[in-house]
């Protein structure tokens, strides 16, 4: 009885370190080896291009027609004086030049109510064509392309200050001995680009 105890002692022995049914050198199972976190692949399609829309050109402006008013940049005032020294007794005589640089023959008021005369020295405004002006008049007229038309009567400075409040009485004279004067002119709000100088004796 004592031998048949030993034996079977020795035989759960082995049975627990022998594991039926598991094989010598085993590798684990796929399954067992892949880490819970790993992320499954997405294939992911290549987006469509979205069809950029072609730009659609600015309506073009109808061409200028004859007869059209002059517009700012087709029209050229200049300033214009007799001479550019004047002599002590020598009054100024003062003029406009205009001209069309446009392709049409366009349209501009260029009456005496609608011309200003400024002569200035430095920062100083001393004359106004407009402060005593008489009768002014509206004159409607036609600029051909290229064909400079000019005022037919000029206006005479009599070398005085001028003010709205002068027009009735004397008015003092301005100063000579070589004073530098600037004359500018604007016609029917177009203005000279650049002023004329001249010298006063």
């Amino acid at each position: 009885m004592v031998l048949l105890g030993l034996v079977g002692v020795i035989v759960a022995i082995v049975l627990v370190i022998v594991r039926p049914g598991a094989s010598q050198g085993e590798e684990p199972s796929a399954a067992s080896t892949t880490p819970a976190t790993e992320r499954a692949t997405v294939e992911t399609g290549t987006p469509t291009p979205t069809a950029t829309p072609t730009p659609t050109a600015p309506p073009s402006e109808p061409a200028a027609a004859d007869g059209d008013p002059c517009s700012p940049e087709q029209v050229t005032v200049e300033a214009i004086t007799d001479k550019s020294i004047y002599e002590a007794g020598e009054q100024p005589q003062l003029s406009v030049t205009i001209t069309n640089t446009g392709t049409n023959v366009c349209v501009l008021n260029a009456g005496t109510k609608v011309q200003a005369f400024t002569i200035t020295s430095g920062s100083e405004v001393y004359w106004r064509s407009t402060d005593c002006q008489v009768d002014p008049v509206d004159a409607e007229v036609s600029l051909a392309p290229g064909t400079p038309i000019s005022s037919t009567v000029p206006i005479v400075w009599d070398r005085t200050r001028s003010g709205v409040d002068t027009c009735g009485g004397p008015r003092e004279a301005v100063p000579a001995g070589g004073a530098s004067y600037h004359l500018s002119v604007s016609v029917d709000g177009f203005e000279s680009e650049s002023s004329k100088q001249f010298l006063v004796y």
